[in-house]
């Protein structure tokens, strides 16, 4: 069996891989029926000289394979046909700007699996980059509020090696920062990298509940989960079950927390249905505080109402303008400054590829030697001999264009 690590063709350019050369090495000396090569890549984070030091062959064809791993969407005219492929197809929620995609990965008889899609029996994800887009986001929204305070400036998160530097960095401007309160969302992989970047910088956590009431003398934070913003319609007590099986019977609480954050740090799970969490009126009212919006979920036109757009690592920050809901210069007073990059983990490329490399080889490479024996490969596979599988049958419209 070969399998081809190939070079992200996706502008602006990914740094990730799926496998580091020291994983691919040891695969291949776990699996002696294992190939492992690499396509000639000058972009990935791990150059085509590492993997040749590891033993892993680097090429310019990579046709010849019977499995290739990617990160991001591959062009349509770079897709092989007949091929078992790996990469986040962005598909799964039926965007409208990869319909061409999926329907060309049909056409051209090629298995799709998702990464997005490849869960245990219980739903739950097996591989994916969600704790380093937190530890991103966290660097990054602490960076945007020193831009647009003006109390401080540091390096942009790519431009430092790994997430030690990171937090070193943090930790040298801490005391910079004024007592100010952040609003934390989110209490999975993205929400608890965030949080462990806010821990090991040291602002102080506190509850959501002395968040609200008390005033402090040093910056603080707190992480919440949708029982702290979103109410029952009916006054009920609130139930998780209840709310992710039926949304719609409950309404947006967050306004509380405008009144009182400087900063909110959106790292949650927005589900289809789910009330927004920050609106435009909570934005546009008298009391909101808020001035410095990092979201790391990044759902445009979604429930953070300040996400109008992705923005870029190389032109992180944008002004959004709760009057006009337009966006303008972050350093305007009236503005909200907002950090809204869609790729954040290429930001550490080589410690979020070594993070998702490791899972990736315990849970997925072992199912091909097995015989898939805990159904990982049957779950994730979305396409097959041009049609789409019983589980993703629900894109049929999407790819048919009726949606």
């Amino acid at each position: 069996m070969k399998i081809a690590l190939i070079k992200e063709r996706k502008n602006p350019p990914d740094r990730r891989v799926v496998l580091t050369p020291a994983q691919s090495k040891e695969l291949m000396e776990q699996y002696p029926e294992l190939e492992i090569v690499a396509e000639t890549s000058d972009i990935r984070a791990y150059t085509d000289d590492e993997y040749r030091n590891a033993g892993i062959k680097v090429v310019e064809d990579v046709s010849d394979a019977d499995v290739l791993l990617g990160v991001k969407e591959v062009p349509v005219d770079a897709l092989i046909p007949n091929k078992k492929y790996f990469f986040f197809s962005h598909t799964i929620k039926k965007q409208p700007y990869n319909r061409k995609l999926l329907r060309a990965i049909l056409d051209k008889n090629i298995t799709l699996y998702d990464h997005e899609t490849i869960v245990d029996e219980k739903g739950m994800r097996l591989v994916a980059f969600g704790y380093y887009a937190g530890v991103v986001g966290a660097y990054n929204t602490i960076r945007t509020y020193g831009k647009k305070s003006g109390l401080f400036d540091i390096p942009r998160a790519i431009d430092l090696k790994d997430k030690a530097e990171l937090i070193k960095t943090l930790k040298s401007i801490k005391d910079l920062i004024p007592p100010i309160k952040i609003v934390l969302t989110g209490k999975g992989r993205v929400g608890n990298g965030a949080k462990e970047i806010l821990d090991a910088m040291g602002i102080k956590e506190v509850t959501p509940e002395s968040f609200l009431k008390d005033n402090f003398d040093e910056p603080v934070y707190t992480q919440i989960d949708v029982d702290w913003y979103n109410k029952h319609k009916e006054g009920k007590a609130f139930d998780f079950q209840e709310f992710f099986t039926h949304p719609e019977r409950f309404y947006g609480d967050f306004e509380k927390f405008t009144k009182v954050a400087d900063v909110y740090i959106a790292g949650h799970f927005y589900g289809q249905g789910a009330p927004y969490i920050l609106t435009k009126e909570h934005l546009q009212a008298p009391g909101n505080k808020i001035k410095v919006v990092g979201d790391i979920s990044c759902d445009i036109d979604g429930p953070v109402a300040t996400t109008i757009k992705a923005s870029t690592i190389a032109d992180p920050i944008y002004g959004y303008e709760p009057a006009t809901g337009k966006e303008v210069d972050y350093k305007y007073d009236n503005a909200i400054a907002c950090m809204t990059v869609d790729n954040l983990p290429n930001e550490i490329a080589r410690d979020a590829s070594e993070g998702f490399g490791q899972n990736f080889e315990k849970y997925i490479i072992p199912a091909f030697f097995n015989g898939d024996k805990d159904g990982i490969l049957a779950r994730a596979q979305m396409t097959g001999n041009g049609k789409l599988t019983e589980r993703f049958k629900y894109l049929q419209d999407y790819v048919d264009g009726k949606e």
